[in-house]
């Protein structure tokens, strides 16, 4: 088997699917890509047994067949080659032969009979989605997923799916974000979580353009199709936190605020907080906003001063910044509104100007008054 592909082409197609592959696998073969060759069509696919992402190019090829190469020699491989056309020869044995115009670079490969079998997309139901609005999405989401493998529900994003829209949540127990999409119509109601990897892997691997992508998912399996690019991964099976009790109806203080200068604020003043808590205590009253953090252990303090607008008694309410930084990082509008209570009660974030196709809204458990 022989064929002829652009080393440059191939490099960038490769490091779209190669952060499937995990640094220490169960099984060798999946450290491997399979190379499938049909009508001048090359399909490199990669598995970690519970994501797989296949991507296809044009390349020049006489007869088909199928291979597996093993992904890290190949990938440092092609990161030191400029630019050229590479012939890969391969024998009976599997053994890879790759030749470019200065050199001759051997390999072993292995028999594509032993790499794992994709799974079937049976009995899916499909909607459609532009990419940009899928990895808006993703975006705006995954920071909030939980590292917690105890809580696999909360590891993931969940899809919730009706006719009026696409709604993705995610929650750690300490914040939430809840993303709707108005956009997106879906053939039924529907839920499931899809986890993070495959979606951390999927932003990077689609555009954010208005390509439309082809989203499929049966009861163990989602799968996107957008041009060259497809990807199915294992669904998480658990059931995600009635996240709606949590969210607070009646908080009547509003606190509006430039989003950059209190995302950069509270990234000053968090370097003098406690490291294991971040906590960072905000004190508003009329038209000031005052950000605080100390580190009693260190003699560590730090204290700022903003301008803002606010409608409601004087407050002081201390939350994690490294969350709000992040929670800020996930809008896009010039403003914030921060819709607050009480000292021990949730505030709600949300962006003070959102497109008519989108609703964000994020949540952030205050953390204890050092009083």
């Amino acid at each position: 088997m022989k064929f002829i592909v652009s080393s440059s082409v191939l490099l960038k197609q490769l490091q779209h699917i190669s952060g499937v592959i995990n640094a220490n696998t169960v099984l060798p073969i999946l450290e491997d890509f399979l190379f499938e060759i049909e009508k001048n069509k090359l399909s490199v696919v990669a598995t970690d047994l519970e994501t797989v992402m296949r991507i296809q190019l044009d390349i020049e090829a006489k007869e088909n067949g199928k291979v597996c190469i093993p992904a890290r020699i190949l990938l440092d491989s092609l990161k030191n080659l400029p630019d050229q056309p590479l012939t890969f020869n391969i024998d009976k044995n599997s053994a890879i032969e790759i030749t470019s115009d200065s050199g001759k670079y051997k390999v072993m490969g292995e028999s594509a009979d032993n790499f794992p079998k994709e799974p079937a997309a049976d009995d899916a139901t499909s909607f459609r989605m532009t990419a940009a609005a899928l990895v808006t999405a993703i975006n705006k989401t995954i920071f909030a997923t939980s590292n917690d493998d105890l809580r696999p529900a909360m590891t993931g994003v969940f899809f919730e799916l009706d006719k009026k829209g696409l709604q993705f949540v995610a929650t750690d127990a300490h914040r939430l974000v809840r993303y709707r999409r108005k956009d997106v119509s879906c053939p039924r109601n529907d839920t499931f979580i899809v986890p993070r990897k495959p979606l951390n892997l999927l932003k990077s691997a689609i555009p954010a353009n208005e390509d439309e992508i082809s989203i499929s998912y049966n009861t163990n399996h989602l799968f996107i199709n957008h041009g060259n690019t497809q990807m199915s991964c294992r669904l998480i099976d658990g059931r995600f936190p009635d996240y709606k009790v949590v969210i607070p109806t009646d908080n009547p203080y509003l606190l509006t605020v430039n989003r950059n200068d209190f995302q950069n604020a509270l990234r000053r003043v968090s370097v003098f907080s406690n490291k294991s808590t971040n906590q960072v205590v905000l004190n508003i009253s009329g038209s000031e906003l005052q950000l605080a953090a100390q580190d009693v252990d260190f003699n560590f303090e730090g204290n700022e001063r903003m301008k803002c607008r606010y409608n409601g008694e004087d407050l002081m309410i201390a939350f994690n910044a490294r969350f709000v930084i992040e929670m800020l990082g996930a809008t896009d509008s010039n403003e914030v509104n921060m819709e607050l209570s009480t000292y021990n009660k949730a505030g709600i974030l949300k962006p003070a100007e959102q497109d008519e196709d989108e609703d964000l809204l994020m949540l952030v458990m205050p953390l204890m008054l050092n009083q």
